[in-house]
């Protein structure tokens, strides 16, 4: 009997690993934004510009997507070197100790067609949180130009809270707002 369940295993294993497609980002045509309000009025962005995100999903419509981020912390981009500098010190990211930030996602709810509730660990800081946040399911194409494999794009939106992650504790609202809006566009290529 163990013999026959042994068997049985091998030949449903190969379904279960295979029937999931893994999608890689086209750094090229993707993008990991943020916002925060300073001093209560005035919206300033940025953007990571290092980080490697994979999906692993089986459903077309990626509703049973399971999503890993990896930020380089180092690569954060406000426009300005000298804020730059200041949030990759020990006041902010502190990029020396936490040089990455990373999210894996534990679960998925659809909201409405092509629309879900993404929820997953996010580690920044040192710390580890579960946070939601929105994803959009924005298609797939296979493009023409390149003749290669199937493309499609995803939007994350959400926001966190800084202060949970003790993130520039020193400089409270309204001097920066400890809501972080996020806003993440994402083309990604069919691996396989």
């Amino acid at each position: 009997m163990k013999k026959l369940t042994f068997i049985l295993s091998l030949l449903i294993l190969p379904v279960s690993v295979f029937a999931q497609d893994s999608w890689v980002e086209d750094p090229a045509h993707s993008k990991l934004g943020f916002t925060v309000t300073h001093l209560g009025i005035a919206d300033v962005p940025g953007y990571f510009g290092e980080y490697d995100v994979t999906i692993e999903a089986s459903e077309e419509d990626f509703s049973d997507a399971q999503l890993e981020l990896i930020v380089q912390t180092a690569s954060i981009d406000t426009r300005v070197e000298k804020r730059n500098d200041h949030l990759k010190s020990p006041d902010f990211f502190n990029v020396e100790k936490y040089p990455t930030m990373t999210f894996k996602s534990t679960d998925i709810k659809e909201v409405s067609d092509d629309k879900y509730e993404l929820t997953g660990d996010l580690t920044l800081h040192g710390i580890t949180k579960s946070v939601t946040v929105t994803m959009l399911y924005r298609g797939n194409i296979q493009n023409e130009m390149t003749q290669g494999n199937l493309k499609a794009g995803i939007q994350i939106t959400g926001t966190i809270d800084r202060s949970e992650f003790d993130l520039g504790g020193d400089f409270p609202p309204p001097m920066i707002s400890n809501e972080v809006r996020i806003k993440a566009d994402g083309e990604f290529t069919q691996a396989n």
